[in-house]
Order: structure tokens, then C-alpha cells, then sequence
């Protein structure tokens, strides 16, 4: 009964399998391997772009701030949401990797996704002072959002409107990528520069790699800056073969694709077993693998008490009145089983 976070899920069969397969004799670093030149003629073919730029990185907060760094100066300021995870689980890494540029909240406090009304207000905000204040920057959109909600197709080619009509690019971050694309039945181009997006972190660690992010910039002049600033902040693999080998695993026979839908499955199934117990909200609404939930504290201490794990999104689970509603979040990865989320839904149920 884990509930943590689909990172903490096991590495698909597929990429363990070609890991293995990777491992086999000698091969060229720095990304020079065979299996790199497949993960960008694959990349390319998914994304419906035969000239993008593809990049390998191993973490997903590498990816996010290399690639506004190669987006944005370092006077400049990146737009987005109060809970983007740039701003609240970085630890300043994209200020630290754009050499200082700095982050604009694009909505009230709280709110996971932006409006064009919020971004506009956001941009139109900046640049009024002249030298003394930042420029305009990159606007970076995560999908799905950390509040486990989806942007659509039409709100995402809103904002990227809103910020091509102050000339800004846009960045998506999608560590749940996959996700956000099943949920919405669409393909990965409509996600992205289809949409009007520039350049994009295509999760994989999330949905069942063991390591392994691509940065894909849609205009391939940004290549050479990433790969130097890559190198420059010592996230350049020299045996660079066992990221392209985890993403060529991950991207074969439709397994990514296969994995998200499982877990966004998962979490359908168990969101309709909370839904039938009374008493039991949702702090948001959930469409995706991700779900922050209103339970009683007394709830909380039995399902911790079987072995449950997940985290409390605020509240003291030591308090003393066992009838106060405190929220969970809970994700479903790609392994879970429906036996498992039925045992769980269980024991919620009393």
C-alpha cells in the first residue's frame, strides 16, 4: 500500500531488460553511443519533430533548470505557478543555473494552475522599471501539476499565447508527462510546440525509468548552449549509454504510454473507492496518477498503523481529536495493484 510517489515504484522490466542489453561491450561516452542516436530519431518521431534537439540528463530538476537556463538571462525572470516545483522543491536550482535570474509567481498563493489572465497580469507586470527591475523571461507550465491536476489543450495554447504576445518562451515541466498525455487522450506534439511550447522536460524517472529525463528544445539553434551548460554543471554522463539506454527501454513497443495508463488507472480505481465513503472530499480535483484527499485523522492513524505509506499535506497526525479532516496526497505508479488499493480502500472504509 504505497502511496508515496511514483518515483519510489520499481524500474520497468523493459528498462531493466535494455540496461542489461546496454552493458554488453564498449561503448562511445558522452553521448556518442548507438543508443543515443535512437532515443533522438525516437523522440523526434513521437514529438513530430524531425528537427528537435534531444538531451539526456539523469534527474528531473536538472532538466528543469537547464533548460531555462538556456532560455533565460540572467537579469530575466521565469514566470509560473506558486506550487510549480521550480518554485517549492528545488532548492533555488533554476536561480542558481541561470546565474540569478529569479522566479515571478504567475498565481494567487496556493493555486496550481495559471490563467491567461494571471500570466498576462504576471508579464505586463515586469519590465516597468527600466534597468532596475527584471526582464521579461520564460514562462515554465507544469503538466501535471503538483496539485495532480491537468492543464487542457486549450488552456495550455492560451498561455502560450499570452506569453508569445510578449515575445517570452515557454518551458514545459513534465516529470509526469505520460500522465498528463493519457489523461488528456492526446499525442505529445498537441502537448507541446503545437501548443506553442519551446522546449520541454519529458519525465521518465516517474513512470518507471531508473533514472533518466530528456530536455527537448523544438528550435534546434539552443543545442549547443545546453549541451555546454550541461557539461559546465557536471550533468554530462561519460558512460552516457545508461540513460539512452533506460529512455530507449522506456520508449519501445508503447511501454511508456502502457505505464502512465496503468497508473493513471490505479488512480481512477482508487479514487472511486474513496468517493464511496462518506465524509471523504477532494481537495482537488484528481485527473491523473495524483490525488490530494480530505480524511479524519483517525482514519489517517489506522491506515498508518497497517503499513500504509503516503504523506500528510499538512496537519498533525498526534492530534488529539481524531475527527478533524487532514489532507493526503497519494500517487499511484505504474505497479500497483488492484488488490493492493482494494485492501487499502479497506481499511479507509473501517
Amino acid at each position: 500500500m504505497h502511496f508515496a510517489s511514483d518515483n519510489s515504484g520499481p524500474a520497468l522490466p523493459q528498462v531493466l531488460a535494455a540496461l542489461t542489453k546496454a552493458n554488453e561491450g564498449y561503448a562511445m561516452g558522452y553521448g556518442a553511443d548507438d543508443e543515443m542516436a535512437q532515443v533522438t530519431a525516437k523522440i523526434r518521431e513521437i514529438f513530430e519533430a524531425p528537427e528537435a534537439a534531444v538531451h539526456l540528463v539523469s534527474t528531473g530538476t536538472t532538466a528543469n533548470s537547464l533548460a531555462l537556463a538556456t532560455l533565460c538571462n540572467p537579469w530575466e525572470t521565469i514566470f509560473c505557478s506558486h506550487v510549480a516545483h521550480i518554485h517549492e522543491d528545488e532548492c533555488n536550482a533554476p536561480e542558481f543555473y541561470t546565474g540569478g535570474a529569479k522566479l515571478t509567481m504567475a498565481t494567487a498563493p496556493g493555486v496550481d494552475k495559471m490563467t491567461p489572465d494571471s500570466l498576462h497580469a504576471a508579464i505586463a507586470g515586469e519590465e516597468t522599471r527600466g534597468v532596475h527591475g527584471p526582464q521579461r523571461g520564460p514562462v515554465s507550465i507544469t503538466q501535471v501539476t503538483e496539485r495532480g491536476t491537468v492543464y487542457t489543450l486549450k488552456e495550455l495554447t492560451a498561455l502560450c499565447d499570452v506569453a508569445k504576445s510578449f515575445d517570452c518562451p515557454v518551458h514545459l515541466d513534465g516529470a509526469r508527462f505520460t500522465n498528463a498525455m493519457v489523461a488528456l487522450g492526446c499525442t505529445a506534439a498537441e502537448m507541446t510546440w503545437k501548443a506553442g511550447v519551446d522546449a520541454v522536460s519529458f519525465g521518465g524517472t516517474k513512470n518507471g525509468c531508473m533514472g533518466v529525463e530528456a530536455v527537448i528544445f523544438f528550435d534546434p539553434k539552443h543545442a549547443w548552449e545546453f549541451e555546454l551548460r550541461r557539461k559546465r554543471g557536471g550533468h554530462l554522463f561519460s558512460k552516457h549509454r545508461y540513460l539512452s539506454a533506460q529512455m530507449l527501454g522506456y520508449l519501445d513497443d508503447n511501454t511508456w504510454v502502457e505505464a502512465a495508463t496503468r497508473a493513471n488507472a490505479n488512480a481512477a480505481h482508487l479514487a472511486g473507492g474513496l468517493r464511496a465513503i462518506e465524509g471523504v472530499t477532494f481537495a482537488h480535483p484528481p485527473q491523473a496518477n495524483m490525488l490530494f484527499v480530505n480524511l479524519p485523522r483517525g482514519t489517517h492513524k489506522r491506515l498508518f498503523a497497517a503499513g500504509a505509506t503516503y504523506h500528510l499535506w499538512g496537519g498533525d497526525l498526534e492530534g488529539e481529536d481524531d475527527s478533524e479532516m487532514l489532507t493526503a496526497r497519494f500517487v499511484c505508479d505504474w505497479s500497483l495493484s488492484k488488490e493492493l488499493i482494494d485492501q487499502f480502500l479497506d481499511l479507509a472504509a473501517g
